[in-house]
């Protein structure tokens, strides 16, 4: 197999949550281009149909399964409607998350209620799916992507119950590689700034000004923002038989 062969997903049936938009989009697109058929995941039906349509048209299978993946029956029918309609399951993407109210906070100013929102979608979601995912993989075992972030690695001014409940993702991706293995490999990806529509909101980003402010803060050795291309990327690399000695890394 030459190494380009290495990174095609033939025959693999993927599923993707949070992929109505932004990253989890640009990643569902990027797995059918590499030969899977995907299963996408989020609330907004509308959204996921469109997503649907172009995967589609790159000559893949696709089906739509709205899902709020904070409920563990909700992900449990989505690995089993994957199952039915598309055959088999190989990958899954726990990529919805982020911030429930689109609000960054500090810790000491943090409510209860918005940490518990925030545990539920970050965290106790990866780990049900993971559970839900696991559980249908068939013998050929399968792959686990978790879709952490680089707010996990190390303290947060503000925003840190994200970077918590990031950096608790990335324990548990460690820990479910060893749980796992040697049939299924988990890893994580952990994106830094992508300029997406929830990132924009979050950040108070209206202008190009604005924009190129916060560039500057962040002090990127690249000089840009992240494109959600190059996460989808990392994923697919990480979902493809290029990457079969590689697990519980992020």
């Amino acid at each position: 197999m030459t190494i380009l062969e290495q990174f095609k997903l033939e025959g693999q049936v993927a599923v993707v949550t949070g992929a109505g938009k932004g990253i989890g989009r640009a990643i569902a697109i990027g797995l059918a281009e590499a030969g899977a058929d995907v299963a996408v995941a989020a609330r907004s039906a509308d959204d996921l149909e469109k997503v649907v349509q172009e995967i589609q048209a790159l000559g893949r299978r696709a089906i739509a399964v709205p899902t709020d993946v904070t409920s563990k029956d909700a992900l449990e029918n989505l690995a089993t409607q994957t199952v039915e309609k598309l055959g088999r399951l190989n990958i899954w993407v726990s990529n919805a998350g982020g911030l429930p109210d689109g609000t960054p906070r500090y810790l000491t100013r943090t409510p209860e209620a918005s940490w518990d929102a925030q545990i539920e979608l970050n965290l106790k979601s990866v780990w049900m799916g993971a559970v839900a995912a696991a559980k249908h993989m068939d013998a050929d075992g399968g792959a686990i992507i978790n879709i952490s972030s680089r707010a996990a690695m190390g303290g947060q001014i503000k925003n840190a119950p994200y970077g918590a409940s990031k950096a608790a993702v990335n324990s548990l991706t460690a820990s479910l590689s060893l749980e796992l293995a040697p049939t299924i490999r988990v890893n994580a990806v952990a994106p830094g700034p992508i300029p997406t529509e929830n990132f924009d909101d979050s950040m108070g980003i209206d202008s190009d000004e604005k924009r190129d402010q916060l560039l500057k803060q962040f002090q990127i050795p690249l000089a840009r923002f992240g494109r959600e291309e190059d996460i989808a990327a990392a994923v697919v690399y990480m979902a493809s038989p290029a990457s079969s000695w590689v697990t519980g890394q992020c």
